[in-house]
Parts: structure tokens; C-alpha cells; sequence
């Protein structure tokens, strides 16, 4: 039997990358799944690659109201909801004293007041028994150059999920986080990393990481299966660390 037969799922930022892979694996694993993203034609493409099982719904992780619109596509589409992983995220790397105000606003309005605000919006929703999977960074707990913004609104994400781990045990809702080290995805290009540029970068995270190689979506989507499904029934409040032991160094 698939280990999510029955199971509704909804993604943010499932267009690509991490959430992408995640929305392929749940599928696979008999969920039906929604995702979200903020470009139409990159949430149609990844929609038609991940086929059957799954539906696209566009909207800014940013943007309050698209909570209270997510919830109201979901109701209509499928009564309930049992997973919510809150992957929606962006970074920008900057020296302290470079920051913007409107570069600190972002980062924090999408990696922390949208979380928030998205687990609000949609616990009304959700069955007990359910799981909320938060995705963080170990940048959130290891010290990284140009990262400090960045890290602080990932920090939150963990404090978030230790809060509304007791708050919801009532409802045997599971919160958990997963915490990424580099991984593969689209997001390299957004730093900066060009095309030329990027099988020596690959390499140069490769030989930081005692796996010796930099994560890869598919990776990062079988961990969150393990918090979604039966296998990590007993399991809530944790920070799952899935960085080929980078934290270590």
C-alpha cells in the first residue's frame, strides 16, 4: 500500500526545487496534492510534469489574503487536508551593513510572516492526526557569511514549530521542521551561480560536506515523506537536519 493513500497535501512554493520533488513523491505515494507558486507558467509546467494527483494553485506566500484564498481552493477542491508543508522560500545574501530594508522585509514576509500566518490560515482545515512540515535551513543554527537575515527568519521557523507542537497535541497534529544544507536547485541560479559557473561551485559544497556531494531535492522529499506518513507517527517538535553532515563541520 502507498504510504499516503488518502492523504491531501498541500505545498507552498511547490512549483520547483524541493517542494517540487515532494509533490512528486507524494504523489507517487497515493496523495493528492496541491502546490502553490507565484508565476502561472512555471506552476502550469511543474503541474504537467508531476501529472495525475495533482493541481496548482498560484499565489504569493508573501500576501496574507492568498492564505484566506488557498484555504477557500482547498475547501472547495477537497473538504479537508491532512499534510501542509510550508516550503515557500526566498534568500538573499548580504553583508550586514549591506542590508536594505526592503531585502530584510522580504526575506522575513515570506519565510516567516508567510509561514505563520499560512499555518493559521489553514489548521481550521486540517484533520487531527495531521502532519505540518515547516522547511528551515541549517543556516538557522550554523553560522554562514552573508547569511544573517537570511538565518533570522529561518531561526523563527523552529520556535514556530516547538510552540504549535504542544498547542495542537490535542489534535495528535505533528509539527515538525526540516532543515536543508545546499541543496541542488533553481535557487543557485537566483545566487548568482552561472551555468559555466556551476559544476565548480557544485564541487566546492561537495568537499564541505563529509558525504562529499550537495543534497538533492529528491533527498530532501524523501525526508519529509518519513514526518508526513505513519513511519514518523511518534515523531513531533524535532528539527530534522538533512545536510550530509555539514552541521558538523
Amino acid at each position: 500500500m502507498q504510504a499516503l493513500t488518502g492523504k491531501i497535501a498541500v505545498i507552498t512554493g511547490g512549483n520547483s526545487g524541493i517542494g517540487k520533488a515532494t509533490a512528486q513523491l507524494f504523489a507517487q505515494q497515493g496523495a493528492k496534492v496541491a502546490i502553490t507558486g507565484r508565476r502561472q507558467d512555471v506552476l502550469d509546467a511543474a503541474v504537467a510534469e508531476i501529472g495525475s494527483g495533482v493541481v496548482g494553485i498560484q499565489g504569493d506566500s508573501a500576501d496574507i489574503a492568498q492564505h484566506t484564498r488557498l484555504v477557500r481552493e482547498i475547501r472547495q477542491r477537497f473538504g479537508e487536508l491532512d499534510i501542509f508543508v510550508a516550503n515557500a522560500g526566498v534568500i538573499k545574501l548580504a553583508p550586514s551593513d549591506k542590508v536594505t530594508v526592503e531585502d530584510y522585509d522580504h526575506q522575513f514576509d515570506v519565510n516567516t510572516r508567510g509561514v505563520f500566518f499560512g499555518v493559521q490560515a489553514i489548521l481550521p482545515l486540517m484533520r487531527d492526526g495531521g502532519s505540518i512540515i515547516l522547511v528551515s535551513s541549517i543556516a538557522a543554527t550554523k553560522t554562514l557569511d552573508n547569511h544573517a537575515v537570511y538565518a533570522g527568519s529561518k531561526a523563527a521557523i523552529g520556535a514556530f514549530a516547538r510552540a504549535w507542537a504542544l498547542e495542537l497535541k490535542a489534535r495528535k497534529i505533528r509539527v515538525n521542521v526540516l532543515s536543508p544544507g545546499p541543496v541542488e536547485t533553481p535557487i543557485l541560479d537566483k545566487l548568482g551561480v552561472t551555468a559555466k559557473e556551476r559544476p565548480d561551485f557544485v564541487k566546492a559544497m561537495g568537499d564541505m560536506i563529509p558525504l562529499g556531494r550537495m543534497g538533492l531535492p529528491a533527498d530532501l522529499a524523501s525526508a519529509a515523506l518519513f514526518l508526513a506518513c505513519d513511519a514518523g507517527s511518534f515523531i513531533t517538535g524535532i528539527e530534522l537536519t538533512v545536510d550530509g553532515g555539514m552541521s558538523l563541520t
